[in-house]
Formats: structure tokens, sequence, C-alpha cells
């Protein structure tokens, strides 16, 4: 071997040395850190299911929280076969068939179905759009009903389920609240973006092209978020095995059916400004139509720091706050709302409507993000009892009570309208057509905080008078 091969081949060696050297030392700074890149991709994966979920929002209510616009819309420019009375009822039907399906599809997708998430997802946006299509086809009102109310709020209500079931599962109980109400806060966003948007095509275009160009806005946001949010990994893994059986003790205690009626009483009567406002205003205050959707988006607009507002104080380790005293500023706060300032309203009177608007759509718009605190309470009695509970499953519940609440208002809303026509009295909101509509909101708001009757004991009192 020559020397200058020798050199050559000392050199190689030395290279190769170096390189592993190199390749070794970043394996050791990769295998130091595993925890930390786990808790990265942890973070990556929260932080799409919540932009998903918050995405989702758009196609899932869109039009359920703004039918308003298309019930007054139908009222101007009714050209359809059937009683226009009954358009009053799609908005609530919608809520209140999505509401109620809830219970049996977080059950259906909570642990035996939980692999098939995304696909249920991707079904609902399949259903929803072909329901809204097919509703822009409509020649008689039960039309409307069919497709709107039913089918298009079944599909919203399949996309719902399964999102909201991985993003309570990928963020803890220490979190959860705070995911809920900024998810919530998209929501209300939605709420008031969505009804001038509507209220600029149903001018233009009409109802049948605004419903169409709806489809493709439901269909082309849905199906992109829908793979944002993937299955959280402790559900895929528990279907390797036996499916565990959902645990069914909290139905023995008091506190879930507490809060349950409180839900029905609140939504029965949160439905019926979100269906009626814009037609109050625009016939009895005599509004322009340009001012009657101004009143639905402000009825929304607060819900986006109600619900973050409601969901912190659920979460709130500074000041602790229960969730009987949450919902109860909740309800309480909104009832008071209806009477003083929509049962006051006169002719010509939109300060108050707007106020209205704003207070109401704040404390009653944020109640649903007092359900991260009411999940936390009974998971702390259950923890207590040593008892098992699916907050999965919980949460279903609550929103079936929720659509209980929605469909019971809707059923009422008719025949308490048809009352008011027949002894209107007065100027004022509670002398109106729709002053039976405004007691009604008012009396059901009230009971959303009922929940504190219990924590004041109040049949001790009674023992002791």
């Amino acid at each position: 071997m020559t020397g200058n091969q020798g050199i050559a081949l000392h050199e190689s060696v030395l290279s190769d040395i170096g390189e592993q050297e190199s390749h070794g030392i970043e394996q050791d700074a990769y295998n130091l850190n595993p925890a930390q890149s786990r808790q990265w991709e942890s973070k990556r994966k929260r932080a799409c299911v919540l932009m998903g979920s918050a995405v989702l929002q758009l196609p899932i209510w869109g039009f359920a929280m703004n039918y308003g616009v298309f019930q007054e819309y139908y009222s101007d420019n009714w050209t359809l076969q059937g009683s226009q009375e009954l358009t009053g009822i799609i908005g609530t039907t919608s809520n209140g068939v999505m509401y109620l399906s809830m219970p049996f599809l977080f059950a259906l997708f909570t642990k035996r179905w939980a692999h098939k998430r995304q696909t249920a997802a991707l079904c609902g946006a399949a259903l929803a759009s072909i329901s809204f299509l097919l509703s822009s086809f409509s020649t008689h009102v039960w039309h409307l009903v069919a497709t709107q109310g039913v089918m298009a709020a079944l599909g919203c209500a399949l996309i719902y389920s399964p999102i909201t079931l991985s993003l309570g599962e990928w963020f803890t109980n220490s979190n959860r609240a705070v995911a809920y109400g900024v998810v919530l806060s998209c929501k209300n966003i939605v709420g008031s973006a969505c009804p001038f948007l509507l209220r600029i095509l149903l001018d233009r275009y009409g109802f049948r092209t605004t419903l169409r160009i709806w489809t493709a806005i439901a269909a082309g946001t849905s199906i992109p978020a829908i793979f944002l949010i993937p299955t959280h990994p402790s559900s895929i893994s528990s279907n390797t095995h036996q499916t565990p059986k959902i645990p069914w003790h909290f139905l023995r205690h008091r506190t879930f059916y507490i809060y349950s009626v409180a839900i029905i009483l609140q939504s029965s009567g949160y439905g019926i400004p979100q269906t009626y406002l814009n037609t109050y205003a625009h016939e009895v205050t005599l509004l322009s139509q340009t001012s009657a959707t101004l009143l639905l988006t402000l009825f929304n607009i607060p819900g986006i720091i109600a619900s973050a507002f409601f969901g912190y104080l659920s979460d709130n380790k500074h000041f602790p706050q229960s969730a009987t005293t949450v919902t109860s500023i909740s309800g309480i706060s909104s009832a008071l709302s209806a009477f003083l300032l929509w049962g006051l309203a006169s002719q010509g009177s939109m300060t108050l409507l707007v106020l209205f608007s704003i207070t109401f759509g704040f404390f009653a718009g944020g109640y649903s993000a007092t359900w991260g605190g009411v999940i936390n309470e009974l998971e702390l009695e259950a923890a207590q009892r040593n008892e098992a509970i699916d907050t999965g499953m919980l949460l279903g519940l609550l929103n079936g009570a929720r659509g209980i609440g929605y469909v019971s208002g809707g059923l009422a809303g008719v025949p308490l309208l048809k009352a008011g026509s027949m002894s209107s009295l007065g100027s004022f909101g509670y002398g109106t057509t729709y002053g039976p509509l405004i007691i009604f909101t008012g009396i059901s708001s009230v009971f959303g905080g009922w929940g504190l009757l219990w924590k004041w004991k109040w049949k001790q009192l009674l023992h002791l008078m």
C-alpha cells in the first residue's frame, strides 16, 4: 500500500467515524425529548380539532340560527301552497330535531362506533346539503318543513354529534369548558354574520337560488373541516377490545334532573325571539327590513363574548362559581331583559328592541356554555360516589333536553300567537299580538336558573315554617 493510499484510507475511516458520531448525537438528541415531541403533536392535533369544530359551526347552525330572516321573507313574498303559519315552526323544528337526535347519536358514537365518526360526519354533510338543495324546489309548505325542518336538521346533527364527542375527548376537564366556550363563540359569530348575508341573497335572488348557494357553502365548509378532527386514540383503542358499557349511574341522582328540566324550560323560550323578533320589529314597531335584520344580528353578536365568558366562569380557578350560580345568572338576567325591554317596546321604539337583542342575546345565548360546568359538577359527584360517568353521553342527553325545549316552544308559539291576535289591547309589546309570546319567553327563562332553589334548600325552610 502506498503512502498516499494509507493517508486516504485513514481520512476515510475518520470521516466515517465522524458521521457516525454526528448521527449518534442527533439520534440521542431526538431520543432525549420523546415526551416533548408527543406533547407538541398533541397540541397540534388539539389546535386542528378546535379549528375544525369552529369552522363547522357555519354549516351546522348557519340556517337554524337565522331562520327568522327566511320567516320574514316568506311573510312578504308568499308563493307556496299551504298555510303560511306553518313556516313559524320550521326554525324551532329544525333546532328541536337536531337536539332531540343527539342523545341517540352520542350514545352510538361514544364507544361502539367511535372509529366511524368522520365517516358519519361526512354522511351528515351530504344529507344536509342534499336537503337544502331539495328545499329550493319546494312548491308546498310541507316540503319546507320536511327538507329544512327535519332532513337538513338530521344531517347537521350527524355532523355535530361525532365532532363534539371528539372535541370533549381532546380537551380535559381542566380546559373543556373553555374549549366549548370558544366553539360556541364561533357559533354566535355565524349567527351574527349570516343574517345580512341571507338577507342580501334573498332580496337579490329569491329564496330558491339562496338555498342553492347555501347548499354550496354548507358542503364547501363542512367537508374540509371534518378531516381536521381525528377521533381521540383512547376511543379508537377501546374498540379493539370488547366495547365497554355506558355507565348510567348518574340517572339515579337528582342533580342530573334538576339541570335537565332547567335546560328544557330555558330552551323553550330561547327559540321564540330567534323566530319572531324579525317579524315583530317589522309589523309592530314598523322598522325597515334592514333594521329588523340588524336586530337578529345584534341578538347573536353578544353570544360571541357570552359563550367564552360563561365558559370561563365555569372553569375559573380564582373566583370559582358553581354551575347552579352560573346558570342562574344567565336565566334570571335574560328573563328580566324579556319582561322589561321587549315587553315595554312600543311602536317605533327601536332603542328598547336593540337593548333587548343585546342583553337577551348575551345572557340567554351564553346559557349552553354553562354545560361545561354542569358536566364538571356531575363528574365530581360521580367521583365522590366512586361511580363511572361518560361525559360524552352526558352532553348528548343535555342536548336532548334542549331539543325537547325547542320543540315545545315551537309548538306553543303558534297558539300563543293566535291568542295574542284575539286580545290585542295596547301599543306596548304586552298588548300586541306577540304579548303572550313575550310573557312565555320571560317565564321560561326564569326557570332556566331554577337550580338555585335547590341550592338554597327551600324544602328545609318550608319544614321549619
